[in-house]
């Protein structure tokens, strides 16, 4: 029996970014720091040709994906943006820091939302049929995903599992590459996960969370604008 014609993804969350600096978060930019880690995406991922590139619709994914493949044009999907969260400002700081460190912990709830905006399910809903239509788009054999750290934990439980559910443990760094072959829906293998090539052995990488760094970014914000 032949072994079965998989296709392989290269699963990207965006390069860092600052969210408390002024700006909206659908519109912040790669910082310096985050040019450098895309650009040691593309060294790490330059003998890879791809087919497409796809990302979201947000600055972010299209500005690392530029760097990391700038033979192709990026591809952007709307469904495929970050889960949205609601609005914290007139929230008490404890109880922006329970949702934000324990947002993405254990298998999420469907039911729960992401700082009192979308639920998982709704993300769930918009993001895998995105991911089931390229699968059945038969002209490509190598894509370049650059996206988001909730999308990718998404995408990253259905290749682990096959079901529709939200592995929240699956940390996702800015610039991280995810590597997938997959040949339909229910055959995936996950080759690699969170990979930072401008760190590959993790070791200048802080044991907190991305969401706990968050919280940190977000403190910090709040304190530089408080009144003298």
């Amino acid at each position: 029996m032949s072994s079965p014609r998989r296709r392989r993804i290269y699963l990207m969350r965006h390069a860092q970014v600052r969210y408390f600096d002024g700006v909206r978060p659908e519109q912040v930019q790669l910082t310096d720091e985050g040019r450098r880690q895309a650009e040691a995406a593309a060294a790490a991922l330059a003998s890879v040709a791809f087919d497409r590139v796809i990302t979201s619709t947000l600055p972010r994914t299209i500005e690392t994906a530029r760097i990391v493949a700038p033979g192709r044009e990026p591809e952007p999907r709307a469904a495929l943006r970050e889960i949205e969260g609601g609005d914290i400002r007139g929230l008490a700081p404890g109880e922006v820091q329970e949702m934000m460190t324990t947002a993405f912990r254990g298998v999420v709830s469907p039911e729960t939302r992401f700082l009192g905006g979308e639920t998982i399910g709704e993300l769930l809903a918009r993001v895998l049929p995105e991911i089931d239509a390229l699968l059945a788009d038969e002209s490509w054999d190598v894509v370049l995903l650059v996206l988001h750290g909730g999308v990718n934990r998404a995408i990253l439980s259905r290749a682990l599992t096959g079901e529709k559910v939200f592995l929240g443990g699956f940390e996702q760094s800015p610039g991280c590459v995810n590597v997938l072959d997959v040949s339909g829906a229910d055959d995936w293998i996950v080759r690699a996960v969170n990979h930072t090539p401008y760190d590959p052995a993790h070791a200048r990488a802080p044991r907190t969370t991305t969401m706990e760094e968050l919280w940190a970014d977000y403190l910090a914000a709040r304190e530089r604008r408080a009144p003298l």
